[in-house]
């Protein structure tokens, strides 16, 4: 076996560890809460070593950081790709219904959110972080928005595109903090829908 064979091999196996690793961890962060977890029960779940989890991550807090992260990145793209079936002119109504349909409203990844959430709010860089995606998830729906203006009119309320985005991510926290209590995944599905149909237009499904 060449090197390079073997390189590819333990790269793969590598990344399937990392895979695995970050999967348990999702399932005992949402079971426990962040703050009761240990390396050990990740390492356990997983069926790894501590080795196996060391060679893959630095702490507890980079693994909880990169599961955060895959999940936040996986929100945005669903959000982005949603938003870009029109062309030029933005259907509301339509996009609306994509992104509802599509968007990830999981109450184990919600608890494992608000965990992060709460991590962030006593560590400043895990703040910035976090910070940092909302940016990137209100630019995906910011640049949507910008480009649907000249052919789509949006409500003059909510100003720029930039502040239209601020609304949307605003409506989806509060569903999803609704959600979080009473884990109708329907009804939190019917209410954003509400709630971007009457942002988005005049609430008859209109844009105005």
């Amino acid at each position: 076996m060449g090197t390079q064979e073997r390189t590819g091999r333990v790269t793969r196996r590598r990344v399937r560890t990392r895979a695995n690793l970050l999967d348990a961890a999702f399932a005992v962060f949402a079971a426990k809460g962040f703050g009761r977890v240990s390396i050990e029960e990740v390492c356990e779940a997983a069926g790894y070593s501590r080795g196996a989890f060391y060679s893959n991550f630095a702490s507890l807090d980079e693994l909880f950081f990169a599961l955060y992260r895959q999940r936040a990145d996986l929100i945005a793209r669903q959000v982005a790709d949603a938003l870009a079936g029109d062309g030029p002119d933005l259907d509301v109504p339509a996009s609306v219904d994509r992104v509802t349909e599509v968007l990830l409203l999981d109450l184990d990844w919600l608890l494992v959110k608000t965990d992060f959430l709460v991590h962030a709010a006593r560590d400043p860089a895990v703040a910035r972080a976090l910070l940092e995606h909302r940016a990137r998830l209100r630019g995906a729906i910011a640049d949507r928005l910008a480009r649907a203006r000249g052919h789509t009119a949006l409500p003059a309320v909510l100003g720029d595109a930039d502040s239209a985005a601020h609304a949307v991510v605003a409506a989806y926290d509060g569903v999803t903090t609704r959600l979080l209590l009473d884990k109708d995944v329907d009804g939190a599905r019917a209410w954003l829908k509400q709630l971007l149909t009457a942002l988005l237009t005049d609430g008859s499904g209109t844009p105005v």
